[in-house]
C-alpha cells in the first residue's frame, strides 16, 4: 500500500481531522484574500488592504464552524451564512468570509437529497446576494456582489454532482453484490434440486429391484430341496433383477461424473415404452399385473415419460411389499385431452388385515400412512409416495395416493403432455 493510500485510509477513519484541515485551509484562503485588492489601478495588488479586527474575528469563527460541517451540516451552514451577512453589512473593505458559507453549502448539497439542495441553495444565494446588493457599502451592481451569487450557485451544483456520483457508484456496487448473491443462491438451488432428483432415482431403483431380489431369493430358498428346477428359475430372476439394478445404478451415479470423465451413461432413461418389461418383472416375482393402455400415438416429454415410469414402478413395488399374498395389481395409462392419467390399483387387504377383514396395525392403510399417502392432514415420514408427488409436481402434474373404499390401494398421477417450465432438472 502506497503512502497516499495509507493517508487516504487514515483520513477516512479520522474525518474530524480532515474537516479541521479543510477549515484551516479555508481560513488561510480567507485571510490571504482579505489583503488583496482585485480592482487596483495596476490589476490585482497584494497588501493593498488591511482587514479590521472584526473581519479577522469573523473569519476565525466561520473557519471554526467548518470543523463540524459533516456532523451538523445545516447548523454549520446557518452559522456561516449569519457570519457572512455580518461581514457583508459592516466591513469596508470586505473580507471574503462568504467563502465559508460556500464550503458549508457544498457540504449540505453533497450530503442531502436534490430537493433539499434546491431549496437550501436558492435560499442561501438569495439571502447572501440580496443583502450584499441592498445593505452593503458597495453598489448593487458591483462584481463582488455578483461573485457571491456565482460562488454559492456553483457550490450547490458541485455538491449535488458529487452526491449523485456517489449514489451511482454505490448503486453499481450494490447491484454487483446482489448479482453475486443471486448467482450463489441459484447454484445452491440447482445443487439441491439435483441431489433431490438423484435421491429419487436411487430410491426407485433400489426399492424396486431389491424387493424383487428379496422375493425371488425367498422362493428359491423355500423350494431348493423339493423343486430345484423352480429354485433355479427363481435364482435366474434374482440374477436378472440384480443386473438391472446395477445397470440403473451405474447410469444414475454416472450423472455425477464431470463432462470429460469416461464411461458417461449413454442409455436413455426408462419410460412407458418399457412398461411391459416392468410388468413382467413383477409377474415373475409372483404379482399378477394387468396393463391397460389407451395412449397410443402420445409422445410424452422425457421428464414426464420418466416420471410415469417411476410412479408405476414405485406403486407396484409397494403392492408387492405391502398388499399381502394373493393381491393383484391393475395399471392403466390413459390420454385425456392435454394430460396423461396413470393409475395403479390393487385389491390386497395388506399383511395386517384380520380374518374378519378389519384393518389392524401393520395393514395396508397403516403402510400407506407410513409412506406418506393422502390419508389425512398428518403425513408420514416415508419417501416412496412422497418421491412420487415431488417427481410429478416438478413437471407440473399432480399425484394422489390412498386406500380404496372396500380394500386395496390406489395411486393416481396426472402428467402434462407438453413440457412444463417448472421442471426441476429431470433428464430431457
Amino acid at each position: 500500500m502506497s503512502t497516499l493510500e495509507r493517508m487516504r485510509d487514515w483520513l477516512r477513519d479520522h474525518r474530524l481531522a480532515l474537516d479541521a484541515a479543510v477549515a484551516a485551509g479555508v481560513l488561510v484562503a480567507m485571510v490571504a484574500g482579505s489583503f488583496v485588492d482585485p480592482h487596483g489601478s495596476d490589476g490585482t495588488t497584494w497588501s493593498a488592504r488591511t482587514p479590521d479586527a472584526l473581519s479577522l474575528a469573523l473569519m476565525v469563527l466561520a473557519a471554526a464552524a467548518l470543523v463540524f460541517r459533516r456532523r451538523a451540516p445545516m447548523k454549520v451552514l446557518a452559522a456561516t451564512v449569519g457570519i457572512s451577512l455580518v461581514e457583508l453589512v459592516t466591513a469596508d473593505p470586505r473580507a471574503p468570509v462568504a467563502m465559508s458559507a460556500v464550503v458549508a453549502l457544498y457540504t449540505v448539497a453533497s450530503s442531502t437529497d436534490r430537493p433539499t439542495t434546491w431549496r437550501v441553495g436558492l435560499l442561501t444565494m438569495t439571502v447572501l446576494t440580496a443583502v450584499a446588493m441592498l445593505a452593503g457599502p458597495l453598489p448593487w451592481y458591483a462584481q463582488d456582489n455578483l461573485g457571491v451569487f456565482a460562488w454559492t450557485g456553483m457550490a450547490a451544483a458541485a455538491g449535488d454532482a458529487v452526491r449523485s456520483r456517489r449514489a451511482f457508484v454505490h448503486a453499481i456496487k450494490e447491484r454487483a453484490l446482489r448479482a453475486e448473491r443471486t448467482r450463489e443462491e441459484e447454484a445452491r438451488r440447482r445443487v439441491a434440486e439435483e441431489r433431490l432428483r438423484i435421491a429419487r432415482d436411487l430410491h426407485d431403483v433400489v426399492a424396486h429391484h431389491i424387493a424383487l431380489v428379496n422375493v425371488q431369493a425367498g422362493v428359491a430358498a423355500h423350494v431348493m430341496d423339493k423343486r430345484p428346477d423352480q429354485a433355479k428359475e427363481a435364482l435366474a430372476h434374482v440374477r436378472e433383477a440384480s443386473r438391472s439394478a446395477l445397470n440403473e445404478l451405474r447410469a444414475t451415479v454416472g450423472l455425477l461424473r464431470q463432462s470429460g470423465d469416461p464411461e458417461a451413461p449413454t442409455e436413455p432413461a426408462p419410460g412407458l415404452a418399457r412398461l411391459d418389461e416392468l410388468a413382467d418383472t413383477f409377474r415373475n416375482a409372483g404379482l399378477p399385473v394387468e396393463v391397460a393402455r389407451s395412449d397410443s400415438g402420445t409422445v410424452l416429454p422425457a421428464a414426464a415419460d420418466l416420471a410415469a415410469y417411476r410412479v408405476i414402478q414405485e406403486a407396484l413395488t409397494n403392492v408387492r411389499k405391502h398388499a399381502g399374498p394373493g393381491a393383484k395389481a391393475e395399471v392403466s395409462v390413459v390420454r385425456v385431452g392435454p394430460v396423461v392419467e396413470v393409475t395403479v390399483l390393487d385389491n390386497g387387504p395388506g399383511p395386517g388385515t384380520g380374518p374378519d377383514g378389519d384393518a389392524v396395525p401393520g395393514g395396508e392403510y397403516d403402510q400407506a400412512e407410513e409412506h406418506g399417502a393422502d390419508t389425512g392432514p398428518q403425513e408420514g415420514g416415508g419417501h416412496g409416495l412422497l418421491g412420487m408427488r415431488e417427481r410429478v409436481t416438478a413437471i407440473g402434474g399432480s399425484c394422489t395416493a390412498g386406500p380404496r373404499y372396500g380394500g386395496g390401494f390406489r395411486v393416481h398421477a396426472i402428467l402434462p403432455v407438453k413440457n412444463h417450465a417448472t421442471a426441476l432438472g429431470d433428464p430431457v
